[in-house]
C-alpha cells in the first residue's frame, strides 16, 4: 500500500498546472525555487578525479525523489542512460510501495553510465552537489521525508569511493554549505530499476505541479550553473 508521503507526492504530481497561465517553462525558472532552499551552488572541482578509462562507466546516486535526480542527469553531455531505482536496502526485487514503506533499507536512487571520456566521474558529483541534493539533510529533501528519499553515493569500486569521500571533505573544508555534507557514501550491493512508470517521469510530466515546483528548476539551474556540460535533448531511456 502507498505510504503517506508518497499519497502527497502523487496528489501533487497529478495537480497539472498550464504552463503558458502561469508564464513559466524551463528557460524562465528561478532556480532559487527549488524545494532544496541551499541549491544551486557553484561547488568546486574536484581535487582527486578517476581518469578516463575505458569506453563506459557507470554509478548511483540518491538525492531525494529521482524523477528529478533522472531528469537532471539525462540533460548531462556524456551520459548515455540514466535508470530511476531502487539501491541501498535488504529487499530483493522491490516494489515502490515497498521501498515507501521505509522498512528496506533502499533509497530512490538513479544509476548513470556515462562516457568517461567526456564526463568524470567527478564532473558528475559536481553536478549532483551543485543543482540535485541538498546535502545538509541526509533523510528528508524538500517535503519528502525518509531514509528512502536519503542524500547517498552508492560507490560501483574503490576508486569511486576514494573520489568520493575526497570530495565531500573539500566541500566541507570549504563551507560551501551552512552545515556539515551528511551525504552517505555506500558500497553498491544491488540495483533495482523502479516501475516503468517511473522511468522518463519528468519528461513525460512537465506540467505537473510537482515537477514544476520540486524539478524544473534543478534542469533550469544545471543549464545556468554548468552550461558546457547541459544538452538540451535529454537522453531518455525510452530511446535506449
Amino acid at each position: 500500500m502507498m505510504q503517506l508521503g508518497q499519497i502527497a507526492k502523487f496528489a501533487t504530481a497529478a495537480l497539472i498546472v498550464p504552463v503558458a497561465a502561469l508564464g513559466i517553462g524551463l528557460g524562465m525558472w528561478s532556480t532559487s525555487a527549488s524545494a532544496e532552499g541551499l541549491l544551486p551552488v557553484n561547488a568546486p572541482v574536484p581535487s582527486i578525479d578517476e581518469p578516463a578509462s575505458g569506453a563506459t562507466e557507470t554509478a548511483v546516486f540518491a538525492g531525494g525523489c529521482f524523477w528529478g535526480v533522472q531528469g537532471v542527469f539525462q540533460h548531462v553531455k556524456g551520459v548515455t542512460s540514466a535508470i530511476a531505482g531502487y539501491s541501498g536496502g535488504t529487499l530483493a526485487n522491490p516494489t515502490y510501495e515497498d521501498v515507501g514503506g521505509e522498512q528496506t533499507g533502499h533509497a530512490e536512487s538513479v544509476k548513470v553510465t556515462f562516457d568517461p571520456s567526456k564526463v568524470s566521474y567527478g564532473k558528475l558529483l559536481q553536478i549532483f552537489f551543485s543543482v540535485i541534493t541538498d546535502p545538509t539533510t541526509l533523510n528528508y529533501q524538500g517535503n519528502d521525508y525518509g531514509t528512502s528519499y536519503r542524500s547517498a553515493l552508492f560507490t560501483m569500486n574503490d576508486a569511486q569511493a576514494k573520489v568520493a569521500k575526497a570530495y565531500i571533505a573539500q566541500l566541507d573544508a570549504a563551507h560551501i554549505y551552512p552545515a556539515p555534507i551528511a551525504t552517505r557514501i555506500e558500497p553498491l550491493k544491488g540495483f533495482y530499476a523502479a516501475e516503468d512508470y517511473h522511468q522518463d517521469y519528468l519528461v513525460r510530466n512537465p506540467h505537473a505541479a510537482y515537477i514544476q515546483i520540486n524539478d524544473l528548476p534543478k534542469i533550469a539551474a544545471l543549464k545556468r550553473v554548468w552550461p558546457q556540460f547541459y544538452r538540451e535533448k535529454p537522453v531518455l531511456l525510452a530511446e535506449n
